[in-house]
């Protein structure tokens, strides 16, 4: 944390993927009064703990949990029959809109699975964030009619990423996150190598390249649509 501050970060939302660290996690974190996490179960995780909505909402009850997730869609990694995912997918909503706290997505060669199960659970109603976003224009406009946010990682940094790069430029100001997804996905200069928490500061660099404003003004926007997310 100390190193964080060094680099002017005011908060670090540590993200859960499983049940079975997840009491380790709290612990680390727990003397911290500017860290926070989320509770959920990656939809990558098959042989941990399957989360039912009850124990997400009695996991979930505490201050120090501000979201839920990280939740979502992944057909890259998974082949199949997919009801597993999409149930334990509309698990983590009913969790979420249960304890009025918001969702993060992860999604991957699932948006039109994503975008529906997001429609028919109503998960406007709580709202979330699309983490280190790697789809279109269109699937962005739909997120964010539906109270979502968008948010852009390391990705966003590399020359290939050029739909990416076109969705940045032309998110709103007030529905934009930046993000590390550390230790993976770090951006250029340190592409392929472990990420960390400090390296936002090169997407926030990015970003305010593409946008044509301040580096001041992307760290003091992002902070404040951070804050009115997660409601801080």
């Amino acid at each position: 944390m100390h190193e964080a501050e060094n680099s002017q970060i005011e908060h670090l939302l540590c993200i859960a993927i499983d049940l079975e660290a997840f009491p380790a996690m709290q612990a680390l974190v727990s003397g911290y009064s500017r860290i926070s996490l989320t509770v959920g179960v990656h939809p990558n995780e098959q042989d941990g703990k399957e989360p039912s909505i009850s124990e997400l909402i009695a996991l979930g009850q505490s201050d120090k949990i501000i979201g839920i997730g990280e939740t979502g869609l992944d057909y890259f990694r998974n082949e199949g029959d997919m009801d597993w995912q999409q149930q334990r997918f509309r698990n983590h909503i009913a969790a979420a809109k249960a304890l009025k706290k918001p969702l993060i997505i992860h999604t991957r060669d699932a948006k039109i699975d994503t975008l529906r199960i997001l429609e028919e659970e109503n998960a406007g109603e709580v709202g979330g964030v699309i983490h280190c976003f790697t789809e279109d224009w269109e699937f962005a406009q739909k997120a964010m009619a539906m109270n979502f946010y968008i948010s852009f990682s390391g990705i966003v940094t590399f020359n290939s990423a050029k739909e990416i790069k076109e969705v940045a430029k032309k998110v709103p100001a007030d529905r934009f996150l930046i993000e590390t997804d550390s230790p993976y996905l770090a951006p250029v200069p340190f592409r392929g190598r472990p990420n960390y928490p400090t390296y936002v500061r090169y997407v926030a660099e990015h970003m305010a390249e593409l946008r044509g404003v301040s580096l001041n003004k992307i760290a003091d926007q992002s902070t404040q649509n951070f804050y009115t997310l997660f409601r801080l």
